[in-house]
Formats: C-alpha cells, sequence, structure tokens
C-alpha cells in the first residue's frame, strides 16, 4: 500500500504493557522521520532500561514504505521485531519506531507464548496513541525575473502553495511547498513561463 497524497503516523509518544508469567513487555511508539532519530530514541531507552533482557523494535519510515527493520534483540528469530512490525503495517502506519522492553520474569514462554506477547505490547501501544494524518509536500526552489512576479504569485496562489521563504534583489527567489496531488499541475504551469528556473527540493 503506497500513500499518495498522504500517511497515516502517531501524533506523540505512547506506552502500552503486557504482562505473562512473570515476563513483563512495555511498548513504546514513538513518531520518527530519520534511522537517526530511531537509533537516538533506542540508545535512551536502553539506558532507561538497563536492567532489562531485551529491548526489540520495528520502525518504519517514509511515504513510499521502503524504509524498515525489524530487530529481535537477543530473542528467538522472527519471535519480536517481526510482530511488532506486523503491527505497524496492520495498521498502515509509518514514520513510527516501536520498541518493546522485556524483563524476564523467569519462566520461558516459548516461541507462540513471545510473538503473541511482542505483537500484544506493540499493540497496546498503538491503541493508546493518536493516530493523525499527514500531508505528502513536495518542496520546490524557484528562480524567475521581475516581469514573471505576478504570473509566479498567481500560480503559487490558485495551487495552494506555502511560502517557505522569497528573496526579492537583483534575482527573485521563492522556495515553496505544495501537494503531492497539486504538485504536477503547479509544476505544469510555471515551466510554460519563459526565463524561470525551477528545481526540486525533495518530500517532506
Amino acid at each position: 500500500m503506497l500513500f499518495d497524497d498522504s500517511y497515516h503516523t502517531i501524533k506523540a509518544p505512547a506506552e502500552g504493557i503486557y504482562k505473562e508469567k512473570g515476563s513483563k513487555f512495555i511498548g513504546y511508539a514513538f513518531p520518527v522521520k530519520t534511522e537517526a532519530d530511531c537509533k537516538e530514541i533506542l540508545l535512551q531507552l536502553k539506558k532507561e532500561h538497563h536492567s532489562a533482557r531485551h529491548h526489540c523494535y520495528a520502525y518504519r519510515l517514509g511515504p513510499d514504505l521502503q524504509t524498515y527493520r525489524a530487530n529481535d534483540d537477543g530473542e528467538p528469530n522472527n519471535t519480536a521485531g517481526k510482530p511488532i512490525l506486523g503491527q505497524i503495517q496492520s495498521k498502515g502506519l509509518t514514520n513510527i519506531l516501536i520498541v518493546v522492553v522485556r524483563y524476564f520474569g523467569g519462566t520461558l514462554l516459548g516461541v507462540g507464548g513471545l510473538i503473541v506477547a511482542y505483537r500484544s505490547a506493540a499493540a497496546e501501544a498503538i491503541a493508546n496513541a493518536e493516530i493523525v494524518e499527514e500531508q505528502i509536500l513536495f518542496s520546490y526552489s524557484l528562480t524567475f525575473n521581475y516581469e514573471n512576479m505576478n504570473d509566479i504569485m498567481r500560480i503559487l496562489k490558485e495551487n495552494h502553495c506555502k511560502i517557505i521563504s522569497q528573496d526579492f534583489g537583483d534575482e527573485n527567489k521563492i522556495s515553496f511547498s505544495i501537494r503531492k496531488s497539486q504538485s504536477e499541475k503547479a509544476e505544469n504551469s510555471i515551466r510554460k513561463i519563459k526565463g524561470i528556473m525551477l528545481n526540486f527540493g525533495g518530500t517532506k
């Protein structure tokens, strides 16, 4: 499933807890944008829960859903990270990290028990989070001659572009963002004007 014009993520960090046979599984969900964000949060949680047996996690990033990872952190293969990632996928979320911290209670749960525990802790964290819809925005930078000013400003207004910065001098420059669904129409209109330079700045 690819998001066309928006995606769903969580608004703020949230927690969930699952207990089984003395073991405690604490699920933490975080809104994130980059892998660096994930690493920083994970390091912080490992410091806070230094006596926990495992810190298993999964994340998915970007509206294209191409960046994701699942980690079992010493638990048997595919009993922790994969069930956590499965909850992220089932809820259609991205730009999210879920870490499940396990305090071992002395009784082995077996493969099936671990899968249920990590899946449940992740599900609880998501259930306690506020899910929000975020727009996919394309950003552009534009350089143009003064005589094209009125045409440029009209196109930006008609297509509901958000101006990020503008500099009017020897060279007129504007940086702006626009919803993905409206970007092609705006780009085509701008490129019809002679003497302009339009550069794509990436996705937000």
